[in-house]
């Protein structure tokens, strides 16, 4: 029993030490489109009216944005109120915007194009989560200043917790 104990100690230990520790990450900090850089919800429940947040990084090397434009699932229910989507920096400083919604599209558009080298937080409140079924996936794209193409940054997909 002790030689087994020693084997898996000895084991461990040869994993911890031969596994290396840095993970694959990719690095967008040099890419030429904009991303989705995560999105969480609050609070972390089932029942209740949550907020939705996505976070945008547009990199340093990307054309500034002009447009962004959010799908929303159809699996959820929002107030389509437009004061329920709001728009910051990621330091927190509101970002002048005019949002309208056109059925389950919400279209974000900047006063101020958004430079490169930015990162958007975007929060949309009153979002009534569904009660069965996958968690809700909202579809991004945006258009650049100087083209009318809207070109797909991304999807944030959001678990239904139990």
């Amino acid at each position: 029993m002790k030689k087994v104990v020693v084997y898996v100690a000895i084991s461990t230990l040869a994993a911890a030490l031969l596994i290396p520790t840095n993970y694959a990450n990719a690095n967008q900090e040099d890419g030429n489109l904009p991303h989705i850089d995560g999105n969480s919800q609050f609070p972390q429940t089932r029942w209740a009216v949550v907020r939705h947040t996505l976070r945008i990084h547009v990199p340093k090397n990307s054309k500034s944005v002009s447009q962004l434009k959010i799908e929303v699932p159809n699996t959820i229910r929002w107030s389509d109120n437009t004061n329920d989507v709001v728009i910051n920096e990621e330091n927190g400083r509101k970002i002048n915007t005019n949002v309208s919604v056109n059925g389950k599209n919400i279209l974000l558009a900047f006063a101020e194009p958004i430079v490169p080298n930015t990162k958007l937080e975007i929060d949309i409140k009153n979002v009534k989560q569904p009660f069965l079924g996958n968690g809700p996936v909202y579809h991004l794209s945006a258009n650049f200043v100087g083209t009318n193409a809207e070109i797909p940054i991304g999807i944030a997909r959001f678990r239904v917790n139990l």
